[in-house]
């Protein structure tokens, strides 16, 4: 009896966290809310080069997950974001 009211704890426990990591993790063709209106960007804190990254990545997934006019904010984003690194990268800065 004893076995059985730990396996079946266990099984609630594990399946209880297991839930929670699923709506944590990214949705492969999802919108990235924070790249494109700055949703759910609280905890997130990038690099240039990560963001570069990210909005490559968002672009690349296309006309699937985001509308024309989506895209040309993404475009429009990362050509903001390779201006900011240029201008970084100039010397005597």
């Amino acid at each position: 009896m004893k076995r059985t009211l730990i396996a079946v704890l266990t099984a609630v426990a594990l399946s209880a966290t297991t839930m929670a990591f699923a709506q944590d993790a990214p949705k492969a063709n999802a919108k990235d809310e924070c790249l494109l209106v700055s949703k759910g960007c609280m905890n997130e804190v990038d690099s240039i080069q990560q963001k570069l990254k990210k909005i490559n990545t968002e672009i690349k997934k296309g006309k699937k997950v985001y509308s024309a006019e989506e895209l040309k904010k993404l475009e429009q984003k990362l050509k903001e974001a390779n201006e900011i690194l240029d201008s970084l990268s100039k010397p005597g800065r």
